[in-house]
């Protein structure tokens, strides 16, 4: 397994130890700024392995895929743990995850035909803003609220973009006509 591959493998087992400092009460106010570090940390290892990967011509067919879903995972925890904790509305994660529902649904059809399904430029964006969205709503300071909404509802809007994009790029996987 390479380098790129390994970032991906522990961006994923950062998770859970993000989620429980998110969500239990361990060191008391210190348990945010920990999984905020872990989140970032989680986040750092999505930007190197893919900069590392084509740098050293290092793309996998697992990275195209596992990529991806581990930022799928680290970011639909954090906003599942952030509608618990009252700082998104559920309405909208419903809305980010159905959408990532569809794009694994996308890749999984289009692997059934040997084709795999890389990110592209809207899905990054769209994953950039919803991790800046998440750190905002874990550092959850009230002066940078109207700052959070907003980068919220760009996520949102990159999320249904990239939706679209996905769907108009890739309509031959579901007409079979690959």
């Amino acid at each position: 397994m390479n380098l790129p591959n390994k970032l991906t493998v522990f961006r994923v087992i950062l998770i859970p130890f993000f989620v429980l400092f998110l969500l239990a009460d361990i060191f008391g106010p210190l348990d945010d700024w920990i999984a905020l570090v872990i989140f970032v940390v989680a986040a750092l290892t999505d930007l190197f392995d893919g900069k590392i990967a084509r740098k050293y011509n290092l793309v996998t067919d697992f990275g195209k895929f596992m990529d991806p879903l581990a930022d799928k995972l680290l970011v639909c925890s954090a906003m599942i743990c952030l509608i618990e904790l009252d700082r998104i509305p559920a309405w909208i994660v419903v809305v980010i995850i159905a959408r990532e529902f569809i794009i694994s649904g996308f890749r999984l059809i289009a692997a059934e035909n040997g084709r795999v399904i890389a990110a592209s430029y809207w899905g990054k964006f769209k994953t950039t803003f919803q991790m800046i969205m998440v750190i905002l709503m874990i550092v959850n300071i009230s002066q940078l609220r109207l700052v959070t909404d907003i980068i919220m509802y760009i996520a949102l809007a990159l999320t249904v973009i990239s939706l679209a994009d996905y769907v108009i790029k890739n309509k031959d996987v579901m007409s079979g006509d690959m």
